[in-house]
């Protein structure tokens, strides 16, 4: 059945018939009222300096050691693999069109045909049949993760993506419900990814949203921290503003800066010191503490960061000829320029360690009602930004946990979109819970990361965890997730440790957990690990 559609701008905010007017934040963002506004962040009163990038001197070896004792300055990231998460706002589409979900057997245990024609898929484009134009299986696995070949997340990763990175990727889907159209969907992770040891050399946790979670979602009532919540960033602006190392840079260049803070610091020091023999006013300890370590901080800050780049604009691996990104679509004043810069700044801190983790939030995602064209387009961008992230991980050698998750999800009734961007699927015509789900993908530099299982069906069992009905269909008992979106963040941070080796610890980091036994919880495990513990410091790019 063929339905034609009125073409619009399908970044135009979205206006359903039967949905009520947008009244909170997260309406206006998921139906595209609503775009990211930016707040740009500076140093301390102590810190004395504001621009990067201009010198690079070493921090004298006798106060080296301080920087960690007393004064408790972060130097590097934590060693953890870093993090980052997409929250898809409005209740996007994940299963059957862009990843495969399958039965209790796995992704290749297939639906039926009148529940992948739920999930958008007509009858002879399902898994199981093979493109005609090209002779190849629709069930693509390049990835490790099965997606659809004409999935728009793949064709939007692959964009973005050098040839080849395929082989050091793999992921895991979860089928798992989550209500439409609501603010009270608890899918963030990132406060349970920093108890599980993810921290930054400036920041803790970043979030493109200025939100308790960092994006549209909430995060679990449980895992909330007031001195966790994320550092809102979502341009470049945003990251230079991190680190201010100001004009005393570049007035006394390379050397001179770094030395002077050192001076300044020995000399407080000195004055501090001689407070304890009485010799001066009596101060309270911790001002002295305060006064010396800012000092200190402020050198190290034109120690470590007076040469860094920490623009991702001036990052060749990001924006430039040989970038991921070029520079017209990077600076391309539209949604799509907006996003790859948000993506950027966002990927920037948290692969080279200046962050723990981070939420990138991308609104619009609410997009049934009218040609199917609309979510090929945005959800291709947002495979872009995907695939930038793992680009970026590959560029300079680090690993990567992304995850994906959306509000909600939505179901097609068959009828079909033949426009060029439709390319033939079916229209998204109403919001539907049941077709949920997440994914999260693993990038491991020495190669891809090895699902747990002595047995090829064990594995596939490991990869999608949980299943669907024929129908397509969550299966609610499945697992502890399917049914419970706390216990899905759960299980996304029990993985963000197995791939550390640290899964045996996961009660002692969320205790009350949810999910069972250690058997329960191996069964929703789905590598084994890719490194021991800490990875190492992460050093800026």
């Amino acid at each position: 059945m063929a339905s034609k559609r009125n073409s619009r701008n399908w970044d135009a905010p979205q206006r359903h018939p039967d949905h009520r007017r947008p009244i909170t934040r997260r309406d206006f963002v998921s139906q595209g009222f609503l775009s990211g506004s930016a707040l740009a962040l500076s140093g301390g009163v102590l810190s004395l300096f504001s621009n990067p990038r201009d010198a690079y001197a070493a921090l004298s070896s006798d106060l080296t050691p301080l920087l960690t004792s007393p004064c408790n300055i972060a130097t590097e990231g934590a060693g953890k693999i870093p993090f980052i998460c997409f929250d898809l706002a409005g209740g996007a589409n994940i299963a059957g069109s862009n990843v495969l979900v399958g039965r209790e057997g796995g992704q290749m245990d297939f639906l039926g045909t009148a529940g992948y024609e739920k999930l958008g898929l007509p009858g002879d484009m399902v898994p199981g049949l093979n493109d005609p134009t090209t002779g190849l299986p629709y069930a693509n696995t390049d990835f490790g993760l099965a997606f659809h070949s004409d999935s728009a997340f793949k064709r939007g990763m692959e964009r973005s993506m050098a040839p080849g990175r395929g082989a050091n990727l793999n992921g895991a889907i979860i089928p798992s419900r989550s209500d439409n159209d609501t603010a009270n969907n608890p899918h963030n992770p990132l406060y349970g990814i920093a108890r599980a040891g993810a921290d930054g050399s400036i920041l803790t946790l970043a979030g493109s949203e200025n939100t308790d979670s960092g994006g549209n979602s909430m995060v679990p009532a449980m895992m909330m921290d007031p001195e966790l919540r994320p550092t809102k960033v979502d341009r470049p602006s945003d990251v230079t503003g991190l680190v201010d190392t100001g004009q005393l840079v570049g007035i006394l260049g390379p050397d001179d800066a770094t030395a002077v803070m050192e001076s300044i610091y020995r000399i407080s020091s000195n004055k501090m010191n001689a407070v304890d023999t009485g010799q001066t006013v009596s101060a309270d300890a911790v001002v002295k503490d305060m006064v010396r370590c800012g000092y200190l901080k402020a050198a190290d800050i034109a120690d470590r960061f007076g040469a860094t780049p920490l623009d991702p604009a001036d990052d060749p691996a990001i924006v430039g000829p040989n970038g991921i990104f070029s520079e017209a679509e990077f600076n391309a004043n539209n949604r799509d320029g907006q996003e790859f810069r948000k993506t950027a700044s966002v990927m920037k801190l948290v692969m080279n360690g200046f962050a723990g983790a981070a939420c990138i939030e991308m609104g619009g995602y609410d997009y049934h009602g009218g040609a199917r064209a609309e979510g090929e387009v945005k959800d291709e961008r947002a495979g872009r930004c995907m695939g930038a992230c793992i680009e970026y991980a590959a560029r300079i050698g680090v690993p990567l946990m992304m995850y994906v998750f959306s509000d909600g999800s939505l179901s097609s009734n068959g009828a079909i979109d033949n426009s060029a961007e439709g390319r033939g699927k079916g229209e998204w015509v109403s919001d539907n819970s049941s077709t949920a789900a997440a994914f999260f993908m693993v990038y491991n530099p020495n190669g891809r990361p090895a699902l747990r299982g002595g047995t090829p069906e064990e594995q596939a069992r490991h990869q999608q965890i949980g299943y669907m009905d024929a129908s397509a269909s969550v299966q609610r008992a499945a697992t502890p997730a399917a049914n419970n979106v706390n216990l899905l963040v759960n299980t996304v941070v029990l993985n963000y440790m197995a791939l550390h080796g640290e899964e045996g610890l996961f009660a002692n980091v969320i205790p009350n957990h949810g999910l069972g036994d250690s058997s329960l919880r191996d069964s929703m495990t789905a590598f084994d690990a890719i490194v021991s513990g800490t990875i190492g410091p992460l050093n800026p790019a």
